[in-house]
């Protein structure tokens, strides 16, 4: 099974303001590091933004943080035809563009959960199923998805 990890987990990784969601996304990240787990450039340019901007992290911190994962994660890049399916998703089931590029790159890199807050829980679209990791209910499904470590 083949995890992709959606931008707000790695968000909360680095950001300790929600202290309970922070040690969540801190299992999850750590977790997903021993399991096969994708990262897309799409999460970690959206890090970028929000981390450099919305919370005021340095570059050099957040580099920090992205440079860790490359070492862990696989990283996929959207293609062109994951840009049609976003396309395809976007208008057949009104996800935001940028979301569903996520979904498209993480599916065509063999994904089939994507933990995140940001999708319907429990939701399934094209083999991928949507999981809130910040949901205690889904802790039993997150053991079964993610190695116990």
């Amino acid at each position: 099974m083949t995890i992709g990890l959606d931008t707000n987990v790695l968000v909360y990784t680095a950001n300790t303001k929600d202290l309970a969601r922070h040690t969540i996304a801190m299992e999850v990240d750590y977790r997903a590091g021993a399991a096969d787990s994708v990262l897309t450039l799409q999460s970690l340019a959206e890090f970028v933004r929000v981390m450099t901007g919305k919370v005021g992290m340095t570059h050099a911190d957040v580099r920090r943080y992205i440079d860790a994962w490359r070492r862990v994660f696989r990283v996929k890049a959207a293609d062109e035809r994951a840009f049609g399916d976003a396309l395809e998703a976007m208008a057949e089931h009104s996800i935001p563009i940028f979301d569903a590029l996520l979904w498209a790159t993480a599916r065509r890199a063999g994904c089939t959960t994507i933990p995140t807050e940001d999708f319907q829980d429990g939701r399934g679209l094209g083999g991928v199923t949507f999981l809130n990791p910040f949901d205690p209910k889904n802790a039993r499904r997150l053991d079964r998805i993610l190695p116990k470590l």
